[in-house]
C-alpha cells in the first residue's frame, strides 16, 4: 500500500536535516527556498509516515527526540549515497584529472601500493599522484588526502568511510645467527628475557598480544629499540639485535631468503584489519574511483598470497 511521502520522501529527509542542521523551520526554508509552512508540512508528514515523534518543539527551541537521533544518522547516509549514484552516473565518462593524494602506512604501502602507482599513472596521464606516507590515524580533511590505507586492530571511531581490504598479522622473528648464539625461546614467557625490538604506533598495542588459536598472552618487551616506522625496526632485527614482532608483509622477504627465522612460529599477533578509508561517500570524482577500484581488485588478493607463505612449513628453526 502507498504511504504518503512516496514520491517526496528524499525531499522531506532532506527538509529533516536542513531543520536539525540550521536549528530552526525557517532558517530550512530559507536554505531551501520554501516557505516555513512548507518545511513543517514536510516534517509532519513525514512523522506521520513513521507513526514516531522526530522533533520536539516549543517556542523558543527544537530538540531530536531519540527517535530523531536515529532517524537522522539513516537519513543522511542515505542522502550520502544517493549523491553517489549520481555522482558515478554523471561522471562515467569524465577522464580521470587533476590531483590525487594518497596516504599510506610506509612498510605496507611499500609492498603493496607502491607498485600500483606507476600502472595507474601510465593508464591516467591526467592524474597527478601525491603519494604520502604517515603510520597514524589520517586526518584525511584536514591533510586533504583523497585515500588511505590504515591498519588496526581495531578502528577508532571517525567520520571517515571504511570499506576493509583484507586482514594481515605480525610474527616473531630473528636471525639465524641471533639464536645460534642466544638460543631459541620455546615459549612467549621466555620473551620477556630477551632484548625485544619493538614497533609503536596508535594502530598496535605497546604490549605484544600473541595468540596461538587456542590461547591469548601479553608481554612486556624490553630491548635496544623502540620506533614508530616498521624499517627501523626491520633493520635492528636483521642487524642482530633481538627479536622483533613485525607484520607479516614486513618480513616476509626476510624470511624467504632466510636472512630471518620465525620465532615460536604458532604464535601471532591477532588479526589487524586493512581498511580503505575515505573522506566521505560523496561526489567521488573519476580519478579516485578508479584508485579505489585498483586497491580493491590487487590488494586482497596480494595478501592472501603473501598470507599462503605463512600457511605452508613452519619458516623456523624451532617450530614450538
Amino acid at each position: 500500500m502507498r504511504k504518503n511521502l512516496d514520491i517526496g520522501l528524499l525531499h522531506a529527509m532532506h527538509a529533516f536535516i536542513r531543520v536539525v542542521d540550521s536549528g530552526s523551520f525557517t532558517a530550512a526554508a530559507s536554505q531551501m527556498d520554501l516557505t516555513t509552512a512548507q518545511i513543517s508540512r514536510l516534517v509532519s508528514e513525514l512523522e506521520e509516515r513513521l507513526e514516531a515523534k522526530l522533533l520536539q518543539r516549543t517556542t523558543r527551541r527544537l530538540s531530536l527526540t531519540s527517535t530523531g537521533e536515529r532517524y537522522l544518522a539513516d537519513a543522511r547516509t542515505i542522502l550520502d549515497l544517493v549523491l553517489e549514484v549520481e555522482s558515478n552516473a554523471k561522471g562515467g565518462a569524465v577522464e580521470p584529472s587533476g590531483r590525487l593524494r594518497v596516504l599510506c602506512m610506509s612498510g605496507f604501502g611499500n609492498r603493496y601500493v607502491v607498485p600500483l602507482v606507476s600502472g595507474y599513472s601510465a593508464r591516467f596521464p591526467k592524474v597527478t599522484v601525491e603519494y604520502c606516507t604517515s603510520q597514524y590515524m589520517p586526518d584525511l580533511v584536514a591533510g586533504a588526502v583523497d585515500v588511505s590505507v590504515y591498519l588496526a586492530q581495531r578502528l577508532p571511531d571517525s567520520n571517515l568511510v571504511s570499506q576493509r581490504l583484507g586482514a594481515t598479522s605480525a610474527v616473531l622473528c630473528a636471525t639465524p645467527g641471533y639464536l645460534a648464539q642466544h638460543g631459541t625461546p620455546r615459549t612467549p614467557a621466555e620473551l620477556a628475557d630477551r632484548p625485544c625490538l619493538r614497533l609503536v604506533n596508535p594502530s598496535l598495542s605497546s604490549n605484544w598480544e600473541l595468540e596461538d588459536g587456542k590461547r591469548l598472552v601479553t608481554i612486556q618487551p624490553r630491548g635496544p629499540v623502540v620506533g614508530d616506522n616498521p624499517e627501523v625496526v626491520l633493520q635492528s632485527v636483521l642487524d642482530g639485535l633481538g627479536v622483533a614482532l613485525l607484520p607479516r608483509h614486513d618480513v616476509v622477504d626476510s624470511l624467504r631468503t632466510g636472512a630471518l627465522v620465525q620465532v615460536l612460529p604458532k604464535w601471532q599477533s591477532p588479526e589487524i584489519g586493512v581498511y580503505l578509508l575515505t573522506p566521505s561517500r560523496k561526489f567521488l570524482d573519476a580519478k579516485t574511483r578508479e584508485w579505489i577500484s585498483l586497491l580493491k581488485a590487487e590488494i586482497p588478493p596480494a595478501l592472501e598470497r603473501d598470507a599462503a607463505f605463512f600457511a605452508g612449513p613452519p619458516h623456523a628453526s624451532n617450530a614450538n
